[in-house]
């Protein structure tokens, strides 16, 4: 039914799909191409190195190594599932493409977290830089994951690293819109004291802001690494392997049970990766600091410097 008063679009209609393609393919690509592929350099060597050392690991020394660390960080309960869903994974097949998709996501964790973490401090600690870059992550956020794909292509070409880099682009907000917020909820006293006791920025970055804002800093890590699960199976579709290309083969050629297998495989991951990271940053034994974390994972008890509380003063040893 034609509307009978009067629409903008009677007047002019925008051919923004046409600049946008201009804009893309006719300037950004000539240009910056060069530019993005030699980006291409340090994500397709720490990707190799991780696929590598994960295919090379035999089976019962990774199965073993990863029970022992679930045990240590996260529990029993934990530890067996850990057991069960890597041995699942063997039995059904999926051992190598799930060592594959891992890789990817440890290495779009890895990207993620050293760029993500050191743009969130500065956002928690500028508030023009905060505010010029949330409209930036709300893009990233709200654009659909199938949008990344053209562009990424266009720029980087296809395999797996262009699908690493989409997921990269994809699952960085979480981590930096939650360090901003775990920065930025370190109580003003405690900096004020800081400055009052003639400590320098850094040191108050890094000894009190950081510390107290690690366990934001962890749960954004934790999202983070959930949306690169999600963006690497959409990440087959430009040429990744793994988990997602079994995924994307059952669909394209309708075996459901081939793409369950797919999907069954990234969700025992998901689960695995995301309980040991919500582990590392709990409620019970939150470290205060990056050394108490290490102290964590390595079994240790943290020094008595690390086992005071956010005012500074020591927990007591006596009563």
């Amino acid at each position: 039914m034609a509307d009978p008063l009067p629409r903008p679009s009677d007047l002019l209609t925008l051919p923004l799909d046409d600049w946008i393609e201009w804009l893309v393919k006719d300037q950004m690509v000539p240009l910056l191409r060069p530019v993005f592929q030699a980006l291409q350099w340090p994500v397709n060597q720490i990707l190799g190195g991780f696929e590598v050392a994960l295919l090379a690991i035999p089976f019962l020394v990774f199965l073993v190594a990863g029970c022992a660390v679930a045990w240590r960080v996260a529990g029993r309960n934990v530890a067996v599932f850990t057991g069960v869903a890597l041995v699942f994974l063997d039995l059904v097949g999926i051992w190598e493409e799930s060592m594959t998709t891992l890789s990817m996501v440890l290495t779009a964790v890895l990207f993620c977290a050293l760029v993500g973490v050191p743009l969130g401090i500065w956002a928690g600690r500028s508030d023009r830089f905060a505010a010029g870059i949330r409209p930036v992550l709300d893009i990233m956020q709200t654009t659909p994951a199938f949008v990344y794909l053209v562009p990424v292509v266009m720029l980087f070409g296809v395999g797996m690293v262009p699908g690493v880099i989409a997921t990269i682009i994809f699952s960085m907000p979480p981590i930096i819109r939650l360090t901003n917020l775990g920065i930025r909820q370190v109580s003003g006293d405690l900096v004020e004291a800081g400055h009052a006791f003639g400590a320098t920025p850094r040191q108050i970055l890094f000894e009190i802001q950081i510390p107290l804002a690690l366990r934001a800093i962890l749960a954004g890590l934790n999202q983070t690494l959930m949306l690169s699960l999600s963006m690497v199976v959409i990440a087959a579709l430009i040429g990744a392997e793994g988990l997602g290309l079994i995924v994307f083969q059952g669909i394209g050629r309708l075996d459901v049970g081939l793409a369950a297998l797919g999907g069954i495989g990234i969700v025992l991951i998901a689960i695995v990766l995301d309980r040991l990271t919500q582990a590392v940053g709990d409620a019970n034994g939150e470290p205060r600091s990056f050394r108490a974390l290490f102290a964590k994972l390595a079994g240790r008890r943290p020094a008595a410097a690390d086992e005071a509380d956010p005012a500074g003063e020591p927990h007591s040893r006596g009563a």
